[in-house]
């Protein structure tokens, strides 16, 4: 499983589905693009359904298991940038269009503390 950090939050797809993920993720950022990425979550990780506002000007970290690049599927990603262009945002299917479920992960921001003197 690889993992896509963006501020605080980290959340693990395949390999396939990450690979897949960042050719999006990247078309839109390299536009200056800002857009919601949305996506259900795995009952291992509390169930329900999960966003992030993406935008360019925070970094995105894609860690993948492994060291082999998945075959892109233009079809699919096709698919993932007209998900990307509409009002809803990228919302993560596979390449059928079938929802995905994010496998595990802290996708529940963190909030800073501060010490009080």
């Amino acid at each position: 499983m690889g993992t896509l950090s963006y501020g605080h939050a980290i959340v693990e797809f395949d390999d396939r589905t990450l690979s897949h993920l960042q050719i999006v993720i990247m078309q839109k950022f390299r536009r200056g693009e800002s857009f919601p990425m949305s996506w259900i979550d795995s009952i291992a990780i509390g169930d329900g359904r999960s966003a992030w506002w993406l935008t360019p000007s925070n970094p995105v970290f894609f860690k993948f298991d492994g060291s082999r690049v998945p075959a892109v599927d233009q079809a699919w990603v096709d698919r993932l940038t007209r998900s990307a262009e509409s009002p809803r945002g990228l919302v993560v299917t596979d390449v059928d269009g079938g929802l995905i479920a994010a496998t595990g992960a802290n996708h529940r921001p963190v909030a800073a503390h501060h010490a009080v003197r």
